[in-house]
């Protein structure tokens, strides 16, 4: 069968699914078409549900209504799925927190009492007594809906400035608050995306990066260009904010600036998108008439800024060493920069570093999971912090001088507990430990080894409930990310431990394209190469199988963002390896994405349709491009979200109409389309308990999970 050429031909508008008598009949609604037809160097490529890209029409709201109708529907019919949602919130009701950090003997934590829709800020001159609030979200929005998106306390501990995002959006709005009296000032910015803020020493104001005002019509889909960094004066309107630094002539440029903890510098760190290959300038903000300064001009490696000596900067890089290292640069000497290594790559990933207690707290990643190094600041060895078992760590706040950090620590069956290191007595000491409604001990955590199509060895986690056989009849949920060179690591989440409470195994795969392995496994993974991260993804899932872990009927495959293009990828290759998929806000096209909001930034690591080179290897595995009329596809629920301005709906939309139309059996093709929700940061508890209920409801019948209803 040439899936290739049948690929290309226009779908119809409605499919009619006759089901077997365990399946309703499915009668997808009308999908709004056109007879667009794109030319891509000679190759003509239709399009016919173009017109979806535009939500807001009415035969797109009437199809976006009539498609929600047919999933509420059918999941409503699951038995088991108000069940589901009900251990669902009892297991999420646990009391957590976020890792400290201190400003001026005053320390600032966030903390979540269970099922709070927003975590909340509080304060405290002493870490171990009971905070005060400083800042509650959930009073701001009743749904729960608008969230904390950003931070930055003044050097006195006085002010604090943050960021609210409204309904998941990437817009973000910034004010100022008063510490001691819990009362905002009138400052008020707006048009903010991809920044955070950075005060002033003195604290008469900070710096940030926005965006001009978009259109307000179309804000959640247009293109954004011309990043700016400007400083806001406290007290000041927005429109007298002053412009330190743009860069017309690079529109694609995206500026993040941080005051050094001395005060006198200000680190510029410069993006093209998402390509982790950056710039770094900086300004002498003690000198107001100096002037920006390319330090690292050339984008040739990674950099990330982490503390000075004066005029001396240090840096984590993966310059000439792809699985990172640590640098300093004498800003006196003339330019080109020489950089002056202080401690050498080594055979794991160096995946982060801060400066605290004079030291380097280096984290490193071995086969994706945690260790912790320490280093002195002329680069040599000092100890290590130790960690139990399979695990990440991350965290470790503070400044250069202060006496403590603050780490999280986390496994797959360990809800994140926040501990204390003290550099003087060289000893961890637990701050606060959750109390989940669960027996830890009840369940286990494997790491195996398996080798790709191409015999690369790839590394996958494996966690259940103890007392599993191999009998190849565990409902499995397999995910998995692989991509822009960010690495899966261990983690808890009460959505996965429901799912394996009820007998099913969570495996995570550490795909190529992620930062697990170093810049190497990031590129193995990126532009041409892309077809290496499916073929990690679908021999894991080959493993599961061969290895009697589960079979195909009850193996059922998700991912999120690029983790949903991979879910796309795979399923539209594999059809027949998979029980139910479940890609969520996912890339579904792969000749389009650049047209929205900040997808242009994602062509670093998938490249761009509009470049001939690259063309043919994005329409290779093009999810949307690869659905073939008449072919069986699994069972599939689609996620998406109706404010997300980061992968917009559109992917999804197209995806779920040209599948339902395509589909050659009664399995189900679903899309559900949260609304007042965005990407993922910042959703409310509520809709995130209800969305996994759904999930796993839809798993346990088309899986034929057996559980208590």
């Amino acid at each position: 069968m040439n899936r290739k050429f049948l690929a290309l031909s226009i779908v119809p508008p409605l499919a009619v699914l006759f089901a077997a008598d365990s399946q309703p009949i499915f009668k997808y609604p009308l999908a709004p078409t056109s007879n667009q037809v794109d030319d891509y160097f000679g190759t003509k490529v239709p399009d016919p549900y173009r017109p979806l890209e535009n939500p807001d029409s009415p035969e797109s709201r009437k199809w976006i209504e009539a498609e929600d109708k047919i999933t509420f529907d059918f999941l409503k019919t699951i038995s088991q799925r108000d069940g589901i949602k009900k251990r669902l919130t009892e297991v999420w009701d646990y009391e957590r927190f976020g890792v400290p950090f201190k400003e001026k003997g005053r320390y600032f934590l966030s903390k979540n009492s269970g099922l709070q829709n927003q975590s909340v800020l509080y304060t405290s001159t002493n870490v171990s007594e009971p905070p005060k609030q400083l800042l509650d979200p959930n009073t701001l929005a009743k749904d729960g809906t608008i969230a904390l998106s950003g931070l930055d306390v003044s050097d006195d501990a006085k002010l604090l400035a943050y960021g609210l995002a409204t309904a998941g959006s990437d817009w973000q709005q910034w004010k100022v608050r008063d510490v001691e009296t819990g009362k905002d000032r009138p400052d008020q910015l707006d048009w903010i995306k991809f920044s955070g803020a950075s005060w002033k020493k003195d604290g008469s104001g900070f710096f940030y990066s926005r965006y001009d005002r978009p259109d307000e019509k179309n804000k959640l889909r247009s293109q954004v260009y011309n990043h700016k960094l400007f400083f806001h004066q406290l007290g000041t309107p927005q429109s007298q904010d002053k412009l330190i630094y743009e860069r017309p002539d690079q529109k694609e440029w995206l500026f993040n600036a941080e005051v050094t903890d001395d005060g006198h510098y200000l680190i510029i760190t410069v993006q093209r998108g998402t390509d982790p290959k950056n710039r770094i300038f900086y300004k002498n903000i003690a000198d107001p008439n100096s002037k920006v300064v390319d330090l690292l001009d050339k984008a040739d490696a990674k950099y990330a800024f982490l503390d000075n000596d004066g005029p001396t900067f240090w840096f984590r890089t993966d310059l000439n060493a792809p699985l990172g290292r640590i640098i300093s640069i004498d800003t006196t000497k003339p330019l080109p920069p020489q950089p002056k290594e202080l401690v050498p790559e080594s055979r794991d990933k160096l995946e982060a570093v801060s400066v605290v207690g004079d030291r380097f707290i280096a984290v490193y990643l071995k086969d994706a999971h945690s260790l912790v190094k320490l280093f002195k600041p002329d680069g040599s060895p000092d100890g290590d912090i130790a960690l139990p078992g399979i695990s990440s760590a991350g965290g470790f706040t503070g400044k250069r001088k202060d006496r403590e950090t603050f780490y999280s620590f986390t496994s797959f069956t360990t809800p994140t507990s926040i501990l204390r290191y003290n550099f003087d007595n060289r000893q961890s000491g637990l701050l606060f430990q959750p109390n989940v409604k669960f027996n830890p001990d009840d369940y286990t955590t494997e790491q195996v080894f398996y080798n790709s199509a191409d015999g690369t060895r790839v590394p996958m986690f494996i966690s259940y409930k103890k007392g599993m056989k191999r009998d190849q009849q565990n409902p499995t949920y397999l995910y998995g990310y692989g991509g822009f060179d960010i690495s899966e690591t261990p983690s808890f989440s009460p959505a996965n431990l429901v799912w394996m409470e009820m007998g099913g195994i969570f495996a995570l795969a550490n795909l190529r394209g992620g930062g697990e392995y170093g810049e190497k496994w990031h590129e193995a993974g990126m532009l041409h190469m892309k077809q290496n991260v499916f073929d990690d993804f679908i021999a894991a899932a080959e493993y599961l199988i061969d290895n009697k872990f589960t079979s195909t009927s009850k193996l059922a495959i998700g991912g999120g963002s690029n983790g949903g293009l991979l879910v796309g990828a795979c399923m539209t290759q594999r059809p027949d390896l998979y029980g139910a998929t479940l890609p969520a806000v996912g890339v579904m096209d792969m000749l389009h994405f650049q047209k929205f909001t900040i997808g242009w930034a994602w062509t670093s690591d998938y490249g761009s349709s509009e470049n001939k080179d690259d063309f043919p290897f994005l329409y290779a595995y093009s999810p949307l491009h690869h659905i073939v009329k008449g072919c069986c596809y699994p069972p599939t629920l689609i996620t998406t979200a109706d404010h997300d301005d980061r992968v917009v709906p559109a992917h999804s939309f197209k995806f779920a109409a040209r599948l339902q139309a395509a589909q050659g059996c009664d399995q189900p093709v679903l899309i559900r389309i949260e609304t007042k929700a965005g990407h993922g940061a910042g959703k409310p508890t509520a809709k995130i308990i209800q969305e996994t209920a759904d999930r796993w409801a839809f798993l346990v019948k088309e899986l034929g999970v057996k559980t208590q209803k």
